[in-house]
């Protein structure tokens, strides 16, 4: 009597949990058995009761079986098991002990996984998707800065392409810092072209190319008779030109104080008269200013106006010189080659020499600077393929002196990314494999390749 309630017992004590329990000996034989078991596979639990799950996984009502494996372990083992319904479990079988040491039963308990697994497919197909989308958002970007002749493989041009573009959608005033020749010019053309003012004038002043007499009549035109050897009927400035468009305004810090103090005035007051006039205009334009140089240090000698750069800098955007744009250097090279071939109708092959002398030059002129050699060397060369004798001979010489001088007033990871650079010039001319230039340099394939494709040395 005192088995059979225990028995009953442990019989009530199983029926009662709400989670499904499966208690089988060693044989693999069930011997208990919850009813929210037989709910699990869709049978009725007193008929799993001296079933043999061996016989039950032939049988296929799920696979693979938990007891042989914590037989053997002795110990814990969670598997994820398949139904015949095809639900998916996450099984967790529990040696039991006597005593003695001896292994008695395994009782196994169930989660059922289904939705999370079909979710985490999900997910993974989702990301692969997105993954997709991006590759092919990244391809028509490309396509589409090429359209605009802008390359952009390295990071730090990357962000200045994603910033104009952000603010490209709003009116706010724009100032683009950086070196002479990094094409700032080419990205306010590209912020004006991605603009709701797109279909508008673009107009480009260059505030260095302008007498200092003659700036205001330049930008805010003049009335007839206003000054000597003026136009009899007057002129329209440029800043009317801009109307419904951009204001470009190029090498902005070169501006006298004076003509700063006229320039403030427009930029917040958004009317101005003309030279000799008497009816006020509006300047309905959006503007973008550029400088190379620095701003900052200018209002702190007194040679630029602070209220005037605080309006000027309400969002800087700064391009990166070409040395730093290393990923870039070859794309550049390629696209305004082919732009010239087209310009001069001939076709031009740039000897791997010359590439690799390219890629080293430290192109303190930037990109303005790359595009004259680059239209140089297809001018020049009489021959289909570009060898080095036709290469400046300043880039020549620079290629064959040390790489840098200690005196230099250069940043350590300029200095470092020369160094580098040219080691692996070198070891791709000696070494025919990124196998071997990995063995030569100490370090892995995949190393090299990285580092090649950062220096764009193809």
């Amino acid at each position: 009597m005192s088995d059979q309630h225990t028995w009953s017992e442990d019989l009530a004590i199983l029926q009662s949990l709400k989670d499904d329990l499966l208690v089988t000996n060693t044989d693999g034989i069930i011997v208990r058995a919850t009813e929210k078991t037989g709910q699990i596979y869709d049978v009725d639990t007193k008929d799993l009761i001296g079933k043999s799950v061996y016989d039950l996984e032939k049988e296929g009502l799920f696979t693979p079986i938990v007891t042989p494996m914590v037989i053997k372990e002795r110990k814990k083992i969670t598997v994820v098991q398949t139904t015949n319904k095809r639900k998916k479990l996450l099984v967790t079988g529990i040696p039991v002990f006597h005593p003695n040491g001896e292994l008695i039963f395994i009782v196994s308990y169930s989660h059922d996984v289904t939705e999370l697994i079909n979710l985490q497919h999900y997910l993974q197909v989702l990301e692969e998707d997105i993954e997709r989308v991006k590759s092919e958002l990244d391809m028509l970007r490309n396509k589409h800065l090429h359209a605009d002749g802008i390359i952009a493989n390295s990071e730090e041009m990357k962000n200045v392409i994603d910033t104009a573009l952000r603010v490209a959608e709003v009116d706010a005033t724009i100032l683009l810092l950086g070196e002479s020749g990094v094409g700032k010019s080419h990205i306010a053309k590209f912020i004006h072209n991605h603009s709701g003012r797109a279909k508008g004038p673009f107009i480009e002043v260059n505030c260095g190319a302008i007498p200092d007499a003659l700036f205001e009549a330049e930008l805010f035109g003049y009335e007839s008779g206003a000054f000597t050897g003026a136009n009899p009927k007057g002129k329209m400035g440029l800043a009317e030109l801009a109307s419904g468009g951009t204001l470009f305004l190029d090498e902005v810090g070169e501006l006298s104080l004076i003509n700063q103090v006229k320039l403030l005035k427009m930029i917040q007051e958004k009317r101005f008269f003309r030279l000799g006039g008497t009816r006020e205009r509006e300047a309905d334009f959006r503007l973008i200013a550029a400088t190379n140089r620095d701003l900052e240090a200018a209002v702190i000698e007194k040679t630029f106006r602070e209220d005037l750069y605080f309006r000027l800098n309400v969002v800087p955007i700064t391009i990166p010189p070409l040395r730093r744009r290393t990923e870039d250097i070859l794309p550049l090279i390629q696209y305004f080659l082919s732009q010239f071939e087209q310009k001069y109708n001939r076709k031009r092959t740039l000897d791997e020499a010359v590439i690799h002398r390219l890629i080293y030059y430290e192109w303190k002129g930037n990109v303005r600077e790359l595009i004259n050699v680059i239209e140089r060397l297809v001018v020049t060369s009489s021959s289909p393929v570009v060898t080095v004798d036709l290469l400046p001979e300043y880039i020549n010489r620079r290629y064959d002196q040390p790489l840098f001088d200690v005196h230099e007033n250069r940043p350590l990871q300029d200095i470092l990314d020369h160094v580098e650079r040219q080691v692996l010039l070198k070891a791709k001319r000696t070494h025919k494999t990124t196998v071997k230039m990995a063995q030569a340099l100490g370090i892995s394939q995949p190393s090299v390749v990285r580092k090649l494709k950062k220096h764009g040395i193809t």
